[in-house]
């Protein structure tokens, strides 16, 4: 009789237990899943720089797995841990509590005078000193509370950072994230205050205020995700307006011209590039053409890039003297884009004195074939690049035409290309192709020769296009009739 009583009431503490922890068990896988969710996605994403889900995974993800091994349901199905675990769960208990710290950081800022770092860095090296004693002396025990510190310290600097005049940084949604962090901290002050014993409190509160963050953290970071989703579809739109804008600013086609024959290649690194070419037409005999490349890449070079659009049109007065319109640009350049830099090139083409003229600030050098004796002429004089010092004066330099000849002006991508060997396609590399390809007509030189720039780092190979390439190929004289002459836009 009297064991039956046992039995039914052991059974029966058994369901009571059962019951009692089945919504720890809960909490725990719950809270695990999402904390290993939480490190995936920042990994997936950890070139955000943000760091707040990293924190949140390190800290959620432990958490929730040591508080389900120390459920009744668990240890029944699996067997109550024994050997090292009492001692990996302690390790569990004071790590943990590191990444929360950071996750407060990262909301709350370094505090005044940096005491929330201060009070991370005491925190390890208290974590670090007694889990060394926990281990030496064998007794998981002998720190029976994690961080009864922190319950203490914490509202102690916030409180110092009001008195003191600390401002934290201001974070979106800061009202539901202190909600959150508030009733983390104070079910976590309750359940530390209660292990020690000292009041008739039992310490299970703290996997619902984790809970309660975790509600808030979802909140916040679903409105996060809706709201870097509309910017991403407005920078998109205004990408595409910006592609839409500089594609207007470059010539839509070739001049047609019978003393000289065009080609142009542009292939931007990017939707929007800092390269920027125009023709001058003067005369029927007479062209000019200017090639410039921003420094830097991306909308900004573009912006850059349409004002040499509008300067160079501005010096159409002047288009007969390359020195003036470089002049020019470089004024411009440095009254109205102040710290933006610019090569460029402006070259003065006239067929009926068979002469040609240039200048040049910062920019590659022209490559000139001459057919007559098959030689390849470097013209290299150059100036200072623009937007350094807007009085800078610029020299120009004449050189003779024949018919035959070509001229190359290009951008410096297109001897940048490095290979998988980390060799640059080079000047050596350009002026053999412009040697043994000199009987191809203009458009086809131009177009073997940017397959060949683009096809320089090798089909296995992983680099991408470094910079933007611009190259325009004048033939001088009268050549073979060109198909269509309108420039390839990769």
């Amino acid at each position: 009789m009297i064991n039956a009583l046992l039995l039914a009431v052991s059974d029966e503490q058994l369901r009571s237990n059962l019951r009692g922890n089945l919504p720890l068990v809960i909490l725990g896988s719950i809270i695990a899943a999402i904390g290993v969710a939480a490190v995936v996605v920042h990994l997936s994403r950890w070139q955000s720089g943000e760091r707040v889900l990293l924190w949140f995974g390190l800290f959620a993800g432990p958490y929730g797995l040591r508080l389900l091994t120390n459920t009744t349901p668990f240890q029944m199905a699996f067997g109550e841990p024994q050997g090292v675990w009492p001692f990996v769960s302690k390790l569990v208990e004071f790590a943990t509590l590191v990444p929360a710290l950071l996750l407060f950081e990262d909301f709350y800022g370094k505090g005044w005078r940096s005491s929330v770092r201060w009070l991370i860095w005491a925190y390890v090296v208290f974590a670090t000193i007694a889990f060394a004693s926990i281990v030496i002396k064998r007794r998981p025990d002998l720190v029976p509370t994690a961080g009864i510190g922190t319950v203490f310290l914490l509202p102690a600097i916030l409180l110092l950072g009001r008195l003191m005049g600390y401002k934290r940084p201001q974070v979106q949604d800061q009202g539901i994230l202190s909600l959150g962090l508030g009733a983390l901290f104070l079910t976590f002050a309750h359940d530390r205050i209660a292990s020690t014993r000292l009041f008739d409190w039992h310490a299970d509160t703290e996997p619902y205020g984790l809970f309660v963050l975790i509600c808030c953290l979802g909140y916040v970071a679903t409105r996060r995700v809706l709201a870097n989703e509309r910017q991403l579809v407005s920078l998109g739109e205004e990408m595409r307006a910006a592609t839409r804008i500089q594609s207007s600013i470059l010539p839509r086609t070739n001049p047609e011209m019978e003393s000289f024959n065009l080609a142009v290649r542009y292939a931007p690194m990017r939707a929007v590039a800092g390269d920027f070419y125009d023709f001058l037409v003067f005369r029927p005999d007479c062209l000019g053409i200017v090639v410039a490349d921003v420094t830097g890449h991306g909308v900004p070079a573009a912006l850059v890039a349409s004002m040499v659009k509008v300067a160079v049109s501005a010096h159409m007065d002047v288009g007969a003297e390359p020195g003036k319109v470089i002049a020019g640009l470089n004024s411009t350049l440095c009254r109205q884009a102040q710290g933006q830099y610019a090569t460029a090139v402006y070259v003065f083409l006239d067929q009926a004195r068979r002469m040609g003229c240039y200048s040049a600030a910062g920019h590659p050098p022209l490559l000139l074939w001459q057919s007559a004796t098959r030689t390849l002429l470097e013209l290299n004089e150059s100036g200072l690049l623009l937007g350094v010092r807007s009085s800078e004066e610029y020299e120009q330099t004449e050189f003779t035409l024949e018919t035959g000849d070509r001229l190359l002006v290009y951008t410096d991508g297109l001897v940048e290309a490095v290979n998988a060997q980390g060799e640059a396609f080079g000047e050596t590399q350009l002026a053999d192709f412009i040697a043994t390809h000199q009987d191809l007509a203009a458009e086809q030189f131009a177009e073997r020769l940017l397959d060949k720039v683009l096809g320089w780092p090798g089909s296995g190979s992983t680099r991408a296009q470094a910079d933007d390439i611009t190259l325009v190929v004048i033939d001088i004289g009268n050549m073979p009739e060109q198909t269509p002459l309108r420039p390839r836009i990769i």
